[in-house]
């Protein structure tokens, strides 16, 4: 364990290539704590490959990642993890609660039964997030937005330090995303936050600086970013970097 680095997410020199196929070249970054993050990119840019990199899903094919000052496998009871909910298999026949409650599993003793505290911070964080009239429902017959709230819910569960979003309002609608966000404000400097989107003029009223990864990787505070691209209007090259010189 390097205790010389425990920052949420420290990222050197990292590069990673499937086969002879270059993902991401040569990308550095820290993430510090409490703080609130946006990765953005164009459709096969990296975006997805960096967060299963930083979950520890992948192995960088060069440089090195670390969370906490630990190896991504070591640090994976630090993690919260909120997937994007058509991801989630609706049809499992699991209830609101149940799911919610499996993200106390990493907490588990030896002998795998939840304990009092497990079921107490269940229920307070379903009660935070107006999810408790729902929580006896099966899983699969909420809406978009409440699906979408409860895999938050379940990531919250585990009282993470790191909390990471896969697309948190993909395919849902204006008044659940405006909920959604409300939530991620209010966790905004209690714990470290990094969220994936394309959800590009929304997220960068949303977060305190964007990570725009196309291969490479450009650190920006939001005013940084460039007109054309806060509107979604994907480029090459993604930043005016003769600007940012």
């Amino acid at each position: 364990m390097d205790n010389t680095n425990p920052n949420p997410i420290c990222c050197e020199n990292l590069s990673f290539a499937y086969d002879d196929t270059s993902i991401l070249k040569n990308i550095s970054f820290t993430i510090y704590p409490g703080e609130s993050v946006g990765i953005i990119g164009p459709n096969g840019g990296g975006k997805t490959t960096l967060l299963k990199l930083i979950m520890g899903f992948l192995k960088p094919t060069t440089g090195k990642i670390s969370l906490f000052g630990s190896s991504p496998q070591q640090a994976i009871n630090e993690i919260g993890y909120v997937p994007q909910v058509m991801r989630f298999d609706r049809q499992f026949p699991i209830s609101v609660y149940e799911l919610a409650l499996s993200g106390r599993l990493s907490r588990l003793p030896w002998y795998g039964v939840y304990n009092k505290e497990d079921h107490q911070i269940t229920n307070d964080i379903l009660e935070n997030l107006e999810l408790t009239p729902f929580k006896h429902c099966a899983f699969g017959t909420l809406s978009g937005g409440q699906a979408q709230r409860v895999l938050i819910a379940r990531a919250l569960v585990s009282q993470p330090k790191l909390l990471l979003l896969d697309e948190p309002t993909a395919n849902v609608d204006v008044k659940a995303e405006a909920k959604i966000y409300e939530l991620l404000k209010e966790l905004r400097g209690k714990i470290t936050i990094v969220m994936v989107t394309h959800d590009l003029s929304t997220a960068i009223d949303q977060v305190q600086r964007v990570l725009c990864v196309q291969k490479t990787l450009l650190s920006l505070l939001p005013e940084e970013v460039c007109e054309h691209f806060a509107l979604g209007l994907y480029h090459k090259p993604l930043i005016n970097l003769d600007k940012k010189l």
